[in-house]
């Protein structure tokens, strides 16, 4: 059986966009040379500022559903700092296309509708191995506009489903309130 956090949608698209983000750092932001009429230069600080975001939406899910059982207040905090995290990840990606006058693709647009298709197939409970690792491995593609709208389009996947997970949380516990108050409950019927 795996950890509960590998059966979530937003976990899985969430080590994708870690994987992807570290292999886009090294590959458009960490060489030498040039883009197009743009003389790259190393952004060590926006590498690291990147790679730490996305491992930060990854971990704060892992974090944020261990924390379910004791802390509805804590999933929900943690889950909130992962969205934050991705979309922290979001300007950073608009802003490399910004800077290198490269476009931000709409989302009608058939290489974005390709994209999410083919994310659908990666997060699938059927690509995950025993172990729970990914059988089926994302690319990232060659050029660095088609590259980062395709982390675009993942992040902003990420962040809607993130919003929907945190609703449900929040609605849960509404309802069923928290942990505190369950042990209060059992106390309280302890002494009866």
């Amino acid at each position: 059986m795996l950890p509960k956090y590998k059966y979530l949608l937003t976990y899985r698209y969430s080590e994708i966009i870690h994987d992807l983000t570290v292999e886009f750092c090294r590959r458009f932001l960490g060489n030498l040379g040039t883009l197009g009429n743009l003389r790259e230069i190393p952004q060590r600080r926006t590498i690291d500022q990147m790679v730490q975001a996305a491992r930060s939406g990854k971990q704060n899910i892992v974090e944020g559903v261990g924390q379910s059982r004791t802390s509805k207040r804590g999933e929900i905090k943690l889950l909130g700092v992962a969205a934050a995290s991705i979309e922290e990840l979001i300007t950073d990606y608009e802003d490399f296309l910004r800077q290198r006058k490269l476009t931000v693709w709409p989302k009608t647009y058939l290489k974005i509708q390709a994209f999410r298709k083919r994310a659908a197939v990666l997060t699938s409970l059927g690509n995950l191995s025993d172990l729970g690792n990914l059988k089926e491995k994302p690319r990232l593609p060659g050029d660095p506009e088609t590259a980062a709208n395709l982390l675009l389009t993942l992040c902003h996947m990420a962040t809607y489903l993130l919003s929907r997970q945190i609703a449900k949380a929040e609605d849960d516990f509404v309802k069923t309130g928290g942990y505190t108050e369950h042990l209060f409950k059992k106390r309280l019927q302890a002494r009866i």
